[in-house]
């Protein structure tokens, strides 16, 4: 049972990382293309935002239902990756209880 519980773990805790990386890229490209440093005109960063928000806003969309509009400041991808981490170390323990 080991054989399978502990890689299933591992890929459980790499994809919540990699959900990670994709909401730290995602808002540093937001602030990115708001402050006109990057052109969405460029097809390359128009694919990359593009798919960044395709993976990210189905997330999002329900903790922005829930939380207070703070006028320009959108905190739920902060909120997120907050609850990521706690899943993640949810996990982590849970992994070693099962080992041991």
């Amino acid at each position: 049972m080991d054989v399978i519980i502990g890689p299933l773990f591992w890929l459980i805790s790499t994809v919540i990382e990699l959900l990670i990386w994709a909401l730290i890229i995602s808002a540093v490209l937001s602030w990115l293309v708001a402050f006109q440093v990057v052109n969405t005109g460029n097809r390359f960063v128009y694919m990359v935002g593009d798919f960044l928000h395709r993976i990210t806003e189905p997330m999002l969309r329900p903790i922005r239902a829930v939380i207070p509009n703070l006028g320009g400041i959108d905190i739920s991808p902060l909120i997120l990756i907050l609850l990521l981490i706690f899943l993640q170390q949810i996990l982590a323990r849970l992994a070693v209880s099962i080992a041991y």
